[in-house]
């Protein structure tokens, strides 16, 4: 993804922002409105953290925890940027300069205040080719971003600039309409320069080799264990408005064991499988967190059998979306249609996923997937091949895999799949090296965008990990944000043609929307579940008896 030319009458979020206390998909009981004595959240997650370094930061759990933890400009909070650090925002007349006001009082965890330099110094840290930041490409449309990622320009020249403390001067190449929501991003976040010297390649790696200046402070994270906690933060500017003292987290990665700890009241919070959500939707507490956030598969094209567009499409083709949708992932997920999901934005009254929805590249159609995976492999010379399926080690991800290996394997028996689940940092690491063959990954919009998905498959891209290289797909993304990026009609006229071409080259397999089925204990209040975005807010939940 890049920054996009994105006008707020373009997008619209279908889908609405989940707090804990308002009516929507859960199930509520009474529950006392006397605070608890004892502020204290038990909270499950699935995956392990990966890193606590706000620019590198690569997957929305170690990205939820740093949301939580530390705090830049702008603050998302029900899909809306709202105050962080900025107490005001000036642009100028051609919308090409920003000047944020800061405020005074902010501190690092360290006992440093938080200043302007902060984000400057973090900002050039992250463009820095040097860093290899796969979340650099976000700041493409500040002044000579694109220039230094290619190596051009000297990260210095980054449009980012510091008056003063309290003074940051933001200049653009391009107008850039929703700057703020963008800004509220984790990865342009503060970093304290003395702690990231201090630490140098160990900073982010640990709790004790990152500075906070968030509500909490994470504590107690070796860097590969598997439970840690928030403790609110005294030195942060807002402490008096938050109500938890800490927040305990524990990684599990059985739905079952998840699940008896919530029974046992030993968590507050758990996901659950496709199974426990049909038995307990009716149960108090039960809900389901529709976000912008999808499954996908993804070919590494460098590999000879993945460069061939049969092949591809019939592994394609070999797959039920909607079996793995009802029966595998459940709790309200949905087949793709594209690689975009539903609820993202509209254009002239119809959902962009409606606009792009093809039947190639997305149907199952068994009896055509045999057809191309023998086209495809005589085009080769062969008569079978074998590949391995990445994932991650959470239950859900195991199960993914082998439904798809079985699918596979049951529609095309010149196919042989082997699946390898490992936990989500290796499973970064390797897609990022190209150490794969196929991997099953996911991704969750940054903002309410077709592009943001979209872009992730252009050349140049770090998350385009299997090297996908089509020049009509680049140039109609290229028109998308340069030469029609003005023109409402024009802009989503390319997105959708776009979308279409990865259905038909197949360079990705788009699988399902995710609805994740959730239980939260009925006394826990003003939890806030982004949809687009960091996702998970603490700052206003409590706890009533």
């Amino acid at each position: 993804m890049k920054f996009k030319k994105l006008l707020a009458t373009w997008s619209t979020l279908a889908v609405a922002t989940l707090i804990l206390s308002a009516c929507g998909s859960h199930k509520a009981q009474q529950s006392s409105n006397k605070p608890a004595t004892k502020q204290v959240l038990n909270w499950s997650v699935p995956n392990e953290l990966a890193t606590l370094d706000s620019i590198t930061v690569a997957e929305s759990g170690s990205a939820n925890m740093i949301n939580n933890s530390m705090e830049g400009l702008f603050v998302l909070k029900n899909n809306k940027a709202t105050a962080g650090l900025a107490i005001d925002t000036k642009a100028s007349a051609d919308g090409l300069t920003y000047t944020f006001s800061l405020r005074k009082g902010a501190k690092w965890s360290n006992g440093d205040p938080v200043t302007a330099h902060d984000f400057v110094f973090a900002w050039r840290r992250s463009v820095d080719p040097k860093t290899n930041s796969l979340a650099a490409y976000m700041y493409s449309g500040i002044k000579n971003a694109d220039d230094i990622l290619a190596g051009k320009k000297a990260a210095e020249t980054l449009g980012v600039k510091a008056l003063s403390d309290t003074k940051l001067v933001v200049t653009l190449d391009k107008q850039l309409p929703y700057l703020k929501l963008l800004l509220a991003d984790a990865r342009f976040f503060p970093q304290n320069q003395r702690a990231v010297a201090k630490f140098g390649k160990k900073y982010g790696t640990s709790s004790d080799t990152t500075v906070f200046n968030g509500p909490f402070v994470l504590k107690n994270w070796t860097g590969s264990n598997l439970s840690w906690k928030l403790v609110k933060n005294n030195n942060y500017w807002n402490k008096k408005h938050i109500k938890m003292e800490t927040i305990n987290f524990k990684v599990d990665k059985s739905f079952t064991t998840a699940y008896n700890l919530y029974q046992a009241n030993k968590v507050d919070f758990t996901h659950l499988s496709a199974e426990q959500a049909k038995q307990l939707a009716d149960q108090p507490g039960y809900r389901v967190l529709r976000r912008a956030q999808i499954t996908y598969m993804k070919f590494n094209e460098t590999k000879k059998e993945f460069q061939n567009k049969k092949i591809r499409q019939a592994i394609g083709y070999a797959i039920d979306r909607k079996q793995m949708a009802s029966s595998v992932a459940g709790g309200g997920s949905v087949p793709l249609t594209n690689l975009v999901p539903q609820g993202v934005s509209t254009f002239k009254g119809k959902d962009f996923a409606t606009w792009a929805k093809t039947k190639v590249g997305v149907s199952y159609d068994p009896k055509l997937a045999h057809k191309l995976l023998k086209e495809g492999l005589k085009e080769l010379g062969e008569d079978h091949f074998e590949f391995t399926l990445l994932g991650r080690d959470t239950e859900i991800s195991k199960k993914e895999t082998e439904f798809i290996q079985s699918q596979i394997e049951q529609t095309l028996p010149e196919v042989k799949v082997q699946t390898s689940n490992i936990p989500i940092k290796m499973q970064i690491a390797k897609a990022a090296k190209g150490d794969f063959d196929v991997t099953l990954t996911g991704w969750l919009a940054d903002v309410a965008d077709p592009s943001n998905f979209l872009d992730i498959m252009t050349k140049n891209n770090p998350n385009n990990m299997g090297k996908y290289a089509s020049p009509k797909f680049n140039e109609l993304m290229t028109v998308a944000e340069t030469s029609d990026a003005m023109d409402k009609d024009k802009r989503f006229s390319d997105l959708i043609a776009a979308a279409k071409l990865l259905n038909e080259d197949q360079p990705v397999v788009p699988l399902i929307q995710d609805g994740t089925p959730e239980m939260l204990r009925p006394s826990v209040h003003g939890m806030i579940q982004n949809t687009a975005g960091l996702t998970e807010n603490f700052r206003s939940v409590y706890i009533t008896e």
